[in-house]
C-alpha cells in the first residue's frame, strides 16, 4: 500500500512538474541588421567615384594599389584592387570625354537609368561609333567593380548611372522616373 502511495504522489508530482510552453507574438517588432548591405554600396560608391576621377582628370592615380619599379616592372595590384582591364578602360574613357561632353551638352547623347549612353538625336554615325565604345567600356567597369565587391552588375549600373547624370553637362538628356506615374521618361538637364 505504501507503495501505491508513493508511486501515486510521484505521479501527480511528475504531472504538476512538466512546463507548459506559451507561443506569443512578440510586443515589439522584428529588428532586421542591414549593415552589410550598407557596407558593399559604400564600397561600391567609392570605387565609382575613384573611377570617375580618373575619368575626368581630376585624379592620375590608378584606381587599385600599386607599385612601380623604376618602369622594369608593370603594374602590381594589390589584392582587393580593380583590375587593370577596369583601369585601362577608364583610360580609354578619359580620352574620349572631351567628345562625349560636347554631344550630350547638344543634346545628342544621353544618360539612361543604366548608365550607358544613347544616342538621342540621330545625324552623324560617328556618335553612335563614339556611345558603343564608351558603352563597351562602361560596362567592362560596371563587371570589374560588380566583381571586386560580390554585388550584381545591374546594382553598380543604378549606382553609377546616378553619378553620370549628376556629372553630365546642361543640356544632356537623362533618364529619369516620373513621379507622377514611376515609369521612366527623358528631360533635359
Amino acid at each position: 500500500m505504501k507503495f501505491k502511495a508513493l508511486a501515486i504522489i510521484f505521479v501527480a508530482l511528475l504531472v504538476l512538474g512538466c512546463a507548459q510552453v506559451q507561443v506569443k507574438a512578440p510586443k515589439e517588432p522584428i529588428k532586421v541588421d542591414v549593415t552589410m548591405r550598407l557596407d558593399v554600396y559604400q564600397h561600391v560608391t567609392k570605387d565609382i567615384d575613384d573611377i570617375e576621377n580618373m575619368v575626368s582628370g581630376q585624379s592620375s592615380q590608378a584606381v587599385g594599389p600599386q607599385s612601380r619599379i623604376i618602369g622594369l616592372v608593370g603594374t602590381a595590384y594589390a589584392e582587393g584592387g580593380l583590375s587593370p582591364d577596369v583601369e585601362e578602360a577608364a583610360m580609354r574613357r578619359r580620352d574620349r570625354r572631351g567628345q562625349i561632353v560636347s554631344l550630350q551638352s547638344q543634346g545628342v547623347l544621353g544618360e539612361n537609368k543604366s548608365g550607358l549612353l544613347v544616342v538621342r538625336k540621330s545625324g552623324t554615325g560617328s556618335a553612335e561609333e563614339l556611345a558603343a565604345s564608351e558603352n563597351r567600356d562602361r560596362i567592362t567597369t560596371y563587371k570589374g567593380i560588380a566583381e571586386k565587391n560580390g554585388t550584381s552588375v545591374g546594382e553598380v549600373q543604378k549606382l553609377y548611372a546616378k553619378r553620370l547624370q549628376k556629372d553630365a553637362p546642361a543640356g544632356t538628356p537623362i533618364e529619369v522616373v516620373d513621379a507622377s506615374t514611376g515609369k521612366f521618361s527623358w528631360i533635359a538637364k
